[in-house]
């Protein structure tokens, strides 16, 4: 641990080769259902660790941009595997439940902690933990479902407009460039809706550039897991095939 503490780049680049692994096992274990998991979990593990903030090579980024490596990964997959249709329905997906979070997380703080003597404290200071994590400014809720929403339907339309151009060669090409590409999207969106007007402009957008930093690293970083992905179930179906 205190290595770490020291060493949080480190840090970071275990955090994403685990996160990638914990992806390529649920493709592995459930198929494209598991990629469809990844999609979801991703999605709202990165909204929740979102406003936690942290500093990487001297830059700032959220917990949020580093938890969001997977989602490149599973939709990239499902476009390589299963075609547009189902990845872009796994960005439907975990876009209507990122809205049903943000809904009854929303109603879940209209209730009152408990106030009975025995446990007034505890409710208290669980309240205030989850009206810390939850209660998203409207600012806040309308960038990032709207930045998830263009950006990752634009990844996969990219991705197939380059499959189209290539056929089946060149992965790396489409995986690397469709998540380029959407993500500075992805960026720009977050950057002028959240933090603009909170911030100047100049602000914003160096905010949003530290951040694309970061998913440029990731993107080059999750090309190795999707061809061992893909040869991982290559193996798989030669051997039930011989079975």
């Amino acid at each position: 641990m205190e290595f770490f503490s020291q060493h949080q780049l480190s840090l970071w680049i275990m955090t994403v080769l685990v996160d990638l692994g914990f992806a390529v096992l649920a493709f592995r274990l459930f198929g494209r259902i598991g990629l469809y998991g990844v999609v979801i979990f991703s999605l709202l593990l990165a909204n929740i660790m979102g406003p936690k903030l942290t500093v990487i090579g001297g830059l700032q980024t959220s917990m949020g941009v580093i938890l969001y490596s997977s989602i490149f990964f599973a939709t990239d997959l499902l476009s390589e595997k299963y075609g547009r249709a189902e990845a872009q329905r796994a960005v439907l997906l975990g876009f209507f439940l990122s809205v049903v979070l943000v809904v009854m997380t929303q109603i879940s703080l209209r209730f009152l902690p408990s106030a009975l003597p025995e446990t007034a404290v505890y409710a208290q200071s669980v309240h205030a933990a989850m009206v810390t994590l939850f209660d998203y400014t409207p600012r806040f809720v309308m960038g990032s479902l709207l930045a998830y929403l263009l950006s990752q339907s634009f990844d996969v339309w990219v991705f197939h407009r380059i499959r189209k151009a290539t056929g089946t060669r060149h992965l790396w090409l489409r995986n690397t460039g469709s998540t380029l590409l959407s993500q500075a999207v992805d960026t720009l969106i977050y950057g002028l809706v959240v933090w603009w007007g909170l911030v100047d402009l100049a602000t914003a957008l160096k905010l949003a550039a530290a951040k694309y930093v970061f998913k440029f690293l990731i993107a080059v970083i999750d090309t190795p897991f999707i061809y061992a992905a893909l040869r991982w179930d290559a193996r798989s179906e030669r051997a039930r095939q011989m079975s």
